[in-house]
């Protein structure tokens, strides 16, 4: 773990070590250092070094048993989209003007047209909104930290445009999401959630190999769309059951490829034609919407299994529906919807063989604590300046 305690240099010096130890004979307590930017271990340890370094350098300079505090004309004002993790919350608004969104829900659109107008930070969630409306109408805003690891809710071209830096955290949920996904696999083949219901239902009246009749996951194929973080993990649990992987995505990803043995499949088609278990951990963007469609089904075997823990736009839900329902595949399992929620009268929810989630893929409260913890920690470099690594569009630093 690193640590960096830090106070803001308001133009005094700090106490001599001399000042504190004398300090320390009368107040134990007296060394109990500020702590910022706590989540450093989330990061390597090279990235914290760059942040300790920089940091610094700025305003703040490192002191003792002071808490850090700006200048009232220093504070930026920030808003912040949902009351998650309120203690992490707590150490912008301890530095910040802050304002936090207290429903459940996400903000209306009119509510954050209205909170935008004067705010220079802003932390986002997946579902919020910040399209290129909401941008421009921010015309102080200097950065954007996602919650999300997805981003495909925020306009990156209208932000680079205005050389607002779009920050998110794409590691710290990479194995839960995995573990999401693999479960999807395992309740679909052996219908995990059709068994729940068969007992409460009072259908188990004796044991019968017809009830519920499953698929081996052990030795079958599975086809992962995107190897990156995600998807190399997925692959990775695959090999524990010893499937045989391949992958196939927009670019060769050749590290996890070599690193765990999977094939690459250059041509989508074919890719789908092959495999037993299609999971879908690619990201969304104008190319991949909708790259599941009539088209891609009617080349799957009639026994493939399709999951979807990524984006629910990168499946056509009329043509996922009309599989399901004509039995052009097997089963389905998805934690992601086009529309989120997803409506009751939605038809995929009249169908048995489809398992359906709330987009839960990184619903551990530790992964998302770490979440929201990231997405504190690059609120408050980028108001302060610092160059983030993790910024989708590393440009606006040029």
């Amino acid at each position: 773990m690193v640590f960096l305690w830090v106070r803001h240099d308001l133009g005094g010096l700090p106490p001599t070590r001399e000042e504190i130890l004398e300090r320390k004979k009368v107040d134990k307590n007296f060394g109990i250092r500020y702590l910022v930017y706590k989540n450093l271990r989330n990061h390597s340890f090279p990235f914290a070094q760059i942040v300790i370094t920089r940091l610094l350098k700025s305003k703040y300079s490192v002191a003792w048993g002071r808490k850090p505090r700006l200048r009232k004309e220093e504070m930026a004002k920030v808003f912040i989209c949902r009351n998650w993790f309120p203690e992490e919350l707590q150490r912008v608004a301890q530095v910040h003007k802050t304002k936090i969104w207290m429903e459940e829900n996400n903000p209306p659109r009119e509510v954050l047209f209205r909170e935008v107008r004067e705010i220079e930070g802003l932390i986002c969630l997946g579902s919020d909104n910040i399209d290129g409306e909401v941008i421009r109408a921010a015309q102080r805003l200097r950065v954007i930290s996602s919650f999300s690891t997805g981003v495909n809710n925020i306009d990156i071209a209208a932000a680079t445009s205005r050389k607002i830096p779009v920050l998110h955290p794409p590691y710290v949920l990479t194995e839960t999401t995995a573990d999401l996904a693999f479960g999807l696999i395992l309740a679909a083949a052996r219908r995990i959630v059709e068994g729940d219901a068969f007992v409460r239902q009072g259908r188990w009246k004796n044991s019968s190999h017809l009830d519920l009749p499953g698929v081996d996951v052990n030795h079958a194929s599975l086809g992962i769309i995107g190897l990156g973080r995600i998807g190399a993990q997925v692959a990775k649990r695959g090999k524990a059951f010893n499937m045989k992987v391949s992958y196939y995505g927009q670019t060769r990803n050749y590290d996890p490829e070599n690193l765990l043995g999977v094939d690459y499949i250059p041509d989508l088609h074919p890719f789908l034609a092959q495999a037993d278990f299609i999971v879908i951990c690619a990201s969304l963007n104008k190319k991949s919407r909708h790259l599941i469609g009539n088209a891609e089904f009617a080349v799957m075997k009639p026994t493939a299994i399709l999951v979807n823990a990524s984006r629910g736009a990168l499946i056509d839900s009329r043509a996922l529906y009309e599989a399901l329902k004509n039995h052009r595949i097997l089963r389905a399992a998805i934690d992601v919807a086009e529309i989120e929620p997803m409506p009751l009268d939605d038809p995929l929810l009249t169908l048995d063989n489809l398992v359906v989630m709330p987009h839960i893929g990184s619903a551990v409260p530790e992964t998302r604590r770490k979440m929201m913890a990231m997405a504190v920690d690059h609120l408050l470099m980028g108001l302060e300046g610092i160059r983030v690594p993790l910024c989708l569009n590393p440009e606006v630093y040029e």
